[in-house]
């Protein structure tokens, strides 16, 4: 089910059973790149929305779906059942892994990677340059690492080359300057601990 007013580029392989929603442009060529010179690669069941824009050179799992007006730039790896919400950004460069939900206008920059189940809040924002706008920024960017099954709430900052434990929860609106051990509930400004997962009120995932 690919609308007549999307745009799908060369060298484009989707899965069956996909939707791609009007005004969709699917393996556009990235800066430096000729037209097909990149393999995009959609695995089966993707609900591609109005308007996404997913570059070339991205390899990306079944069961994906993004909200309206996403923008996924190259060469990333995307695993099974992930979703992208509405003018959500994700930069090139970035691992994401299977079951992670990065909710609406959130920001992922190059060479963040976000591991198996982990949750993004909306309006999150991750970040990779610790000197913006710096002679040698570009060279120096380091990603986060969102570890598994990991949440960020709602607006908040995390700032570059931190790690965030397994199951480890971030306050909404937190700006987490220091990585946060596994399990570990912290929040403010700066993040600080201020509980553990086990003592939460409310029933726990499995631990794998």
């Amino acid at each position: 089910m690919i609308s007549k007013n999307a745009i799908i580029h060369h060298n484009v392989r989707l899965g069956a059973n996909c939707v791609v929603e009007d005004y969709a442009v699917i393996g556009a060529p990235p800066a430096g790149s000729s037209p097909g010179e990149l393999e995009t690669v959609i695995g089966d069941n993707a609900v591609i929305r109005s308007h996404t824009i997913i570059y070339a050179g991205n390899k990306i799992g079944s069961g994906f779906q993004t909200g309206n007006k996403a923008n996924i730039r190259e060469l990333n790896e995307i695993g099974n059942n992930v979703s992208i919400g509405t003018l959500s950004v994700v930069e090139h460069h970035v691992m994401i892994g299977h079951g992670v939900r990065i909710h609406s206008q959130a920001f992922i920059p190059e060479f963040s990677v976000l591991e198996d189940e982990c949750w993004i809040g909306p309006q999150v924002v991750l970040t990779n340059a610790k000197y913006p706008g710096s002679p040698d920024a570009k060279k120096d960017l380091k990603g986060v690492r969102i570890s598994r099954a990991a949440v960020v709430g709602a607006h908040a900052t995390v700032l570059p080359g931190i790690t965030i434990g397994e199951q480890a929860l971030i306050g909404a609106g937190s700006v987490v300057a220091h990585d946060v051990a596994a399990r570990i509930v912290v929040a403010g400004n700066p993040a600080k601990p201020i509980n553990t997962i086990a003592d939460l009120p409310y029933p726990k995932r499995t631990e794998k």
